[in-house]
C-alpha cells in the first residue's frame, strides 16, 4: 500500500490548478492550517463528497495493562475521528456513486 505524501499534493496542485510550486505549497499549507485551527478549537471540519473530521473528548477510565493485568487510570483526553462520506465510500469500493445512496435509503 502506497501512502499519499503532503509533497505530492503540492505536485497535484501545480500540476492540475497551474499555480507555481511555491503558490502550490501555501495553499495546501493555508488549508491544513485552517483545519487544524478549526478542529483545535473543539469545531468539525466536513468536506463535502469526502468527510467529516471532529474531536470527541473521551472521559476517565480504568484500562488494564495486557501483560501484568493491573489496572491503570487513563486519563481524560481528546481524540480525532473521522467519518467518510457515502461519495467516498463508494469510491474506494469502485462503486457507483448511486448505489451506496440506495443501501442507506
Amino acid at each position: 500500500m502506497e501512502t499519499l505524501t503532503r509533497a505530492q499534493l503540492v505536485e497535484a496542485i501545480y500540476a492540475q490548478v497551474g499555480l507555481s510550486r511555491n503558490e502550490s505549497a501555501a495553499l495546501l499549507e493555508s488549508v491544513l492550517n485552517r483545519m487544524a485551527t478549526s478542529l483545535g478549537k473543539g469545531e468539525s471540519v466536513k468536506i463535502s463528497a469526502f468527510g467529516t473530521f471532529a474531536v470527541r473528548q473521551k472521559s476517565q477510565r480504568i484500562g488494564r495493562n495486557p501483560k501484568t493485568g493491573v489496572e491503570v487510570p487513563i486519563m481524560p483526553r481528546k481524540v480525532l475521528s473521522f467519518r467518510p462520506s457515502q461519495v467516498l465510500k463508494a469510491r474506494i469500493n469502485n462503486e457507483p456513486v448511486g448505489s451506496a445512496m440506495d443501501e442507506d435509503s
